[in-house]
């Protein structure tokens, strides 16, 4: 397919965001605690990389690794406009860790073009598996279908891809394109219980496609776990080989799927579950997969998974943990709403991808301050859209800005409760289910959030 006859993106870019962040003020610092949470966690990762910034034959200089970390940290969490606003801020206040030093915003902006982006992806890489194990020592509520998976695999997986918003043409390399270049597009590998990332990975190709992550994706998921992932990622021949190694996969049916039928496990006017044969015998993709075919609300969703034994994946737990997958989105949505990264301080690849591994940290680090989203008491007479009920726990932590920012995202009529941490109200609650319309009671349990499927 040709460049003219490619489809055109759907993607919203929130120009709105970018808008805005040169128009308002800075943020505060952030809480004493909320600094020494981060302290705590990144900068011990973060002089385990120092020894490879030597091993790099880096010189020693004012704007270090350790420095640039915990300047880029404050300039993420503080919303700082620009590369101007933070060169002002290195000399006037300390930043987490980092003491006043006197610099000009040139050596800053030629440091975000020449500092290693992959050093910062070192530090993540070694903060998240710490996070990880934080998370598991928590006593957090999930819902009955991803504890019911937590407990049956080795891993419980989300990944998608996401495209980064444009950029703002004011360098002169980018002030005569036709119109904005997007930044490029990411994709995550993310834990579904407690949506922190496994893996982050990015190109600098905006239109690449999901597909382009498939081998980088299955290195990173081990055997016995289970993947959920959307249509943009078929293709039978990864089926195959996710099978292979063992890795059960659950994801949305194409609408011209092609198929052979060879046995049905359950029918009834609701729900369709079948055994059939995918793929071609001439390319060696011809395999057993199961599709699962649910009537909701007049609109039948199909899934796809090669777990073929309805016994060690019950139907509803199957069409529940795909509603599920929605939770990479949350997560994106905290990212690049609340944290930022849909405004880019600089148009380098380079600095774009300082940007991006500095930002994940943050995300990974919010869990203990919450923002807990309650539906409002009045919700039930809100106009009900095309999606289940999900419930899940919190959402993000923020400072004032960033909670007025929460409320922006697209959700119903929703009450804000923050839970500081010294609150056990968070680890305390203890969802409810309301009765739903929809033909498996147990896929509708009750949500803080309503999104589309």
């Amino acid at each position: 397919m040709s460049q003219s006859e490619r489809k055109r993106s759907t993607v919203r870019h929130t120009r709105a965001i970018q808008r805005d962040r040169t128009k308002r003020p800075n943020g505060v610092p952030p809480a004493e605690a909320i600094a020494a949470h981060l302290t705590e966690i990144i900068q011990p990762a973060t002089m385990e990389v120092v020894s490879q910034f030597h091993a790099r034959g880096l010189r020693e200089r004012t704007l270090n690794l350790p420095v640039m970390m915990a300047v880029l940290l404050s300039a993420v969490w503080r919303q700082v406009n620009g590369i101007m606003d933070l060169s002002r801020l290195i000399q006037t206040e300390v930043l987490l860790w980092a003491q006043p030093i006197k610099v000009s915003q040139q050596a800053l902006s030629q440091r975000l073009s020449s500092l290693p982006a992959e050093l910062f992806l070192e530090v993540l890489e070694k903060v998240l598996p710490l996070m990880h194990i934080r998370w598991v020592e928590r006593s957090r509520p999930l819902p009955p279908e991803i504890e019911w998976a937590q407990a049956h695999y080795t891993q419980v997986c989300i990944c998608d891809g996401s495209t980064l918003d444009s950029l703002i043409r004011k360098l002169k390399v980018l002030r005569d394109l036709p119109k904005h270049p997007l930044a490029g597009r990411m994709t995550a590998l993310l834990d579904m219980g407690s949506r922190l990332p496994i893996h982050i990975w990015y190109t600098p190709d905006s239109s690449a496609h999901d597909q382009t992550f498939w081998a980088h994706i299955v290195s990173k998921v081990k055997a016995g776990a289970l993947l959920v992932f959307d249509l943009g990622y078929t293709n039978f021949a990864h089926f195959a080989q996710l099978s292979a190694r063992q890795i059960t996969f659950l994801t949305r049916a194409k609408s011209n799927l092609s198929y052979q039928l060879i046995h049905r496990l359950h029918t009834s006017a609701a729900l369709h579950d079948s055994i059939v044969w995918i793929g071609s015998d001439k390319d060696g993709t011809r395999q057993q997969i199961r599709l699962i075919e649910v009537l909701y609300r007049g609109l039948w969703y199909r899934y796809l998974t090669n777990e073929l034994d309805d016994t060690r994946l019950p139907t509803d737990i199957a069409v529940a943990l795909y509603w599920q997958r929605w939770r990479i989105e949350d997560a994106y949505a905290i990212v690049k709403r609340l944290l930022g990264l849909a405004y880019f301080w600089c148009a380098d690849d380079n600095a774009i991808r300082l940007q991006l591994w500095t930002t994940w940290p943050p995300k990974a680090c919010m869990p203990p301050w919450s923002i807990s989203l309650m539906p409002s008491p009045n919700i039930s007479s809100a106009p009900s859209p095309p999606s289940p009920w999900r419930w899940s726990t919190a959402a993000c932590i923020t400072s004032p800005k960033l909670i007025i920012a929460a409320t922006s995202m697209p959700l119903t009529r929703l009450s804000i409760c923050v839970i500081m941490p010294n609150s056990s109200a968070l680890s305390n609650a203890s969802p409810s289910y309301p009765s739903s319309p929809c033909p498996l009671p147990r896929l509708c349990p009750l949500s803080c959030e309503r999104w589309p499927v």
